[in-house]
């Protein structure tokens, strides 16, 4: 695992105004964080239902996987890229993008731990900064792309902003709240309505997931392995 850098919060959510390539022409930073605790996922794959990722098949009436448009792709992309900055901070590799139409509005990474702060999630951090970045705390007409489900607590903001749609890579069958434990958006009372796809790039935004964990179970083995050899050379003196 990368070692933590010396301020992972001065960079880990910004607001960037770019084209569909991805060529920023403005960031300024702003703090944020991202999941700390993802229990399940590095455990194997989840059985959860895939929830608002099935659409109809008009022709045999069975439920498929929704398909991605390269677009939905690029920006997944760019979400896991970011999710490469939390990694190298120490944090756990969740990374988010708001877009409006083709517009890199703002992104995010995971950094609870370095921040401090619980609500410190990748898809809070974007949040927060296309807030500043647009001056105003609804965000019609824009978009999400992270690379793990979101939680309740996320649900909630994004229902708050007024997001359009919501993209997700893997799924969290601990916390998630896009239909994997519960399903914050399904509630027909609720004022508003975002759409929610998931299965973007799935495999890949898992397996960065279980990667992290396991170069992490490494680590504290050998840590708990040399502690040992310490230990039994303490005694033989």
């Amino acid at each position: 695992m990368s070692e933590p850098c010396a301020n992972p919060a001065a960079f880990a959510g910004s607001s960037v105004s770019s084209d569909a390539s991805g060529s920023a022409a403005h960031e300024e930073p702003t703090p944020h964080t991202s999941h700390d605790v993802l229990a399940g996922i590095d455990g194997g794959e989840s059985a959860v239902p895939r929830g608002h990722d099935l659409v109809s098949h008009e022709e045999s009436g069975e439920a498929m996987p929704a398909a991605f448009s390269e677009r939905d792709l690029r920006f997944m992309k760019l979400a896991q890229a970011a999710a490469e900055q939390a990694r190298a901070a120490g944090e756990v590799p969740v990374g988010a993008v708001l877009v409006r139409g083709d517009e890199v509005i703002a992104t995010g990474f995971n950094h609870p731990i370095a921040a401090h702060d619980p609500s410190a999630h990748a898809e809070m951090v974007a949040l927060r900064a296309a807030a500043q970045a647009l001056e105003n705390y609804r965000l019609p007409g824009c978009e999400l792309y992270v690379t793990l489900e979101p939680c309740l607590m996320c649900a909630g903001a994004i229902m708050h902003a007024r997001i359009a749609r919501v993209v997700f890579g893997a799924r969290d069958p601990k916390t998630g709240a896009c239909g994997s434990v519960v399903d914050a958006f399904a509630d027909p009372q609720l004022n508003h309505h975002t759409t929610v796809v998931g299965g973007a790039l799935e495999s890949e935004c898992s397996a960065a997931l279980k990667s992290f964990f396991a170069d992490r179970r490494r680590a504290v083995r050998a840590a708990r392995d040399a502690a040992r050899g310490a230990a039994g050379s303490d005694e033989l003196r």
